[in-house]
């Protein structure tokens, strides 16, 4: 297939091998104590064991290569959001309650308006997902960067015998697919590469790129939080970010699935193909395409989790189903 992403500088395979040999190192560390990580491989968040009953559930991540778009319009208010979707809607896919999150802004030269505005965003963020943002950390590294990133580290409870890992997921379960907001904060870099000759206030798409291009990631929270505690069976739970429907087999899941109903994607995405010249493909490989969060229910409750669902997203619907074949994610 094309490797357009590859070609606008992000090599995926490079950061699986990266991570890996990362992994590798961290997997030897001895405490001289017994572990308190419950093993989840590959899975959204990592949970630590508090006692016999809860868990601490964890996830760092940051808005990516989005903040370049912040940059060249200067505006700021937005990507706070984006940082605590990133992380709290990882924390939801092992069944955790998000409680709180860090910040850490890398810049070369710390601008009171900038992170005034960053501020701005962070406290949307942090009250549409229900959490605390206590305290963070500036780190001004001139000699290392020239721009900026935000980051940021969150935690959540979870009961541990509510972890949800996708283990019970089976063949012919459905999967309910909540739609995305655009593009998320993942891909930017092909994004970037794709629409460099288009101006940020071409208003092709009905407004100007530029505010499409910083359209705050969805927060799934209180849908998903709400559907755990309903009389629904949630066998797995899955963010959609890089790597699209792969996502799906970071769940520790004997199956595979086919994604034959998909939800339609924002017209960004098809922008992004023209413009670009990136195959159907490698679109599926790196973008969201309209759905953002995956739930996998079991077969008897799939009406239950529709109509919970769709009272926060009148667009969710079943996009597909869980397969036999496990490993494979087939899209029709």
């Amino acid at each position: 297939m094309s490797d357009a992403y590859a070609r606008a500088g992000v090599s995926q395979g490079a950061a699986d091998e990266a991570v890996g040999a990362l992994v590798a190192s961290l997997a030897k560390i001895d405490t001289g104590k017994p572990t308190l990580s419950i093993p989840l491989p590959g899975h959204y968040a990592s949970v630590l064991r508090l006692d016999e009953r809860r868990g601490l559930a964890m996830s760092t991540d940051t808005v990516g290569t989005k903040m370049v778009i912040a940059e060249r319009l200067g505006r700021f208010d937005t990507i706070g959001i984006d940082c605590v979707a990133m992380n709290v809607n990882d924390l939801i896919c092992v069944g955790a309650e998000p409680v709180a999150m860090l910040d850490f802004i890398l810049t070369a030269t710390a601008d009171p308006e900038v992170c005034g505005q960053l501020g701005v965003g962070l406290r949307a963020g942090a009250e549409r997902a229900g959490i605390e943002i206590p305290g963070g950390e500036i780190a001004q590294v001139g000699e290392i960067v020239t721009g900026m990133e935000l980051g940021g580290t969150a935690v959540g409870l979870v009961e541990l015998d509510r972890i949800v890992t996708g283990d019970a997921v089976q063949a012919g379960d459905p999967v309910i697919g909540l739609p995305s907001s655009g593009l998320h904060s993942n891909g930017y870099t092909l994004a970037r590469k794709a629409l460099e000759d288009v101006g940020m206030d071409d208003e092709r798409l009905g407004r100007p790129l530029g505010e499409v291009l910083l359209e705050p990631t969805e927060i799934y929270v209180r849908p998903v939080l709400e559907l755990l505690e309903a009389a629904v069976d949630v066998r797995g739970l899955a963010h959609i970010t890089g790597d699209g429907f792969n996502n799906l087999l970071r769940l520790d899941a004997a199956v595979g699935y086919e994604i034959d109903d998909p939800l339609p994607a924002q017209p960004i995405f098809g922008l992004i193909q023209e413009l670009g010249g990136v195959s159907d493909e490698e679109m599926r490989d790196v973008f969201n395409l309209g759905c953002g969060f995956c739930c996998m229910v079991a077969a008897a409750d799939e009406a239950g989790a529709l109509e919970l669902l769709q009272g926060h997203y009148p667009a969710a619907k079943t996009i597909g189903r869980a397969t036999a074949e496990p490993g494979e994610v087939r899209l029709s």
